[in-house]
């Protein structure tokens, strides 16, 4: 099930305006380029702002989702007829035959529990060509980056178009590792309503995270530092032999 920052309609509605700026996509365009991909498949795309971006520049992408409010915002924007969107998740995925499979931002960590990772790693197995790649990123958990979610840090108001001004703040509920769970609330000053979404991601160790690769028959080439944030997060480039 997806959290509500992504399910719900009028929160997947301001998801882009809240987060502008995606410069951590580069690192992932770059890899597309150095893997040659021509198909792509985008494990949990949300508002498509990466199967877009790849769409543009000619690459066939397939972005897959559960949120189906997310899927929405995704299909309405300029272009997105060039993907192939999907509401589900990569476990029931249909068959494909892609270059590159990826999981930018929190999404792999956001696959919490053990059983549905494991069927994600194999389904964007199935996924590839034989020699195609598998990438991802996860926070390093020795970095401890939740200590720094909390409503002093990350209070703003953004004003945003035909919305109206939104007061947004994060803060953890709960760590149990390797869970960490956080709140994310939402204030519209058009109505005064108030809107929470609870999310909990899986911060895994190195080691536990190539374990499992290689039990699902990948390969792991290397695992790069993510150039937006040096020294916080692994970036995973497994292959598919």
């Amino acid at each position: 099930m997806a959290d509500e920052c992504f399910g719900h309609p009028r929160l997947a509605a301001i998801y882009d305006p809240l987060d502008p700026d995606r410069s951590d996509l580069d690192a992932y365009v770059r890899m597309t380029e150095e893997f040659e991909a021509r198909q792509v498949l985008d494990i949990g795309c949300g508002t498509g702002v990466f199967a877009l971006l790849l769409a543009g520049r000619g690459i066939d992408v397939v972005g897959v989702d559960p949120a189906r409010a997310s899927i929405d915002v995704a299909r309405g924007k300029p272009g997105s007829e060039r993907v192939r969107w999907i509401c589900g998740d990569a476990t029931t995925l249909p068959p494909l035959r892609v270059d590159l499979a990826t999981m930018t931002a929190n999404v792999a960590q956001a696959i919490a529990g053990p059983p549905t990772w494991r069927k994600t790693l194999r389904g964007a197995y199935e996924a590839l060509r034989p020699g195609g790649h598998l990438v991802f990123e996860t926070r390093n958990p020795a970095r401890r980056a939740w200590e720094e979610w909390n409503r002093e840090a990350s209070y703003r108001v953004m004003e945003i178009p035909g919305v109206g001004a939104v007061e947004s703040w994060v803060h953890v509920i709960e760590v149990s590792e390797p869970l960490v769970t956080f709140r994310q609330t939402y204030v519209f000053a058009a109505d005064g309503q108030v809107l929470t979404s609870d999310s909990t991601l899986r911060f895994r160790e190195r080691r536990e995270i190539e374990t499992e690769l290689a039990a699902q028959g990948y390969v792991v080439e290397s695992v790069r530092d993510a150039p937006d944030r040096p020294g916080r997060e692994f970036v995973f480039v497994a292959r598919r032999p």
